[in-house]
């Protein structure tokens, strides 16, 4: 059994994302918090503690604020933040302090859900333990991403939408099929075929610039910043 800490400041969004734990196979909350101090309070005072749900923005303090001092007592739990903060900097900073989830309010159960299945997913790959050969490396982050393009056709990797999907999120600004392939390593032709699929599902937006020959440049922007 998974155990999870529900951090939101909000105690009525808290219950209802408790509820959604409970729901997924294989998840039981450990614990609610509506605060940063009370969260950083539940993680000494719990015994097991697997994964938190982390809201950023708290009475006290940030949701990234505690991820900073959880790591600084030795807590390692796993953090998916679950918050309204759209802003690419906060986005930025939870990759970099180790996020592993990064889910936008408003959001249906099937939302968490997934995040919560592709973590599980990961915590199995992990299990095994051992060295990892390329082809496992790339399962477990296969396993870290599945969550965030559920039901891919036939053919796309995961590993490769999540891969687009953090480069456009991250951007500045529209990104060209070339730009993208330039920051993923991925060829111009496969960057374009995700960023294609990712317009016809609404998660970008297709934006046109001319030039100077007059011929537009097809560039995609995250449809949350759209």
């Amino acid at each position: 059994m998974i155990e999870v800490l529900v951090v939101d400041d909000d105690i009525r969004v808290a219950r209802v994302n408790v509820a959604y734990v409970e729901k997924v196979a294989g998840f039981h909350v450990a614990g609610e918090a509506h605060s940063a101090a009370e969260a950083l309070q539940k993680l000494e005072a719990l015994p097991r503690l697997d994964l938190v749900l982390l809201d950023h923005y708290l009475p006290d303090e940030t949701g990234l604020a505690v991820v900073q001092e959880m790591r600084r007592r030795g807590h390692q739990a796993d953090v998916i933040m679950v918050t309204a903060a759209r802003d690419v900097s906060t986005v930025q900073a939870a990759m970099r302090q180790g996020a592993l989830q990064y889910l936008v309010k408003p959001f249906a159960f099937a939302g968490l859900r997934a995040k919560l299945e592709a973590y599980a997913d990961l915590r199995r790959t992990l299990d095994g333990g051992g060295e990892a050969e390329q082809a496992e490396v790339d399962r477990i982050f296969g396993a870290l991403s599945a969550g965030s393009e559920p039901g891919l056709p036939k053919g796309h990797s995961p590993t490769t939408a999540e891969a687009v999907r953090r480069a456009l999120v991250t951007a500045e600004g529209p990104l060209s099929a070339q730009e993208i392939a330039d920051r993923t390593g991925l060829s111009r032709q496969t960057a374009q075929r995700y960023l294609k699929l990712l317009e016809r599902t609404g998660r970008a937006t297709l934006t046109l610039k001319y030039g100077d020959a007059g011929r537009p440049e097809h560039r995609y922007v995250w449809a949350t910043r759209a």
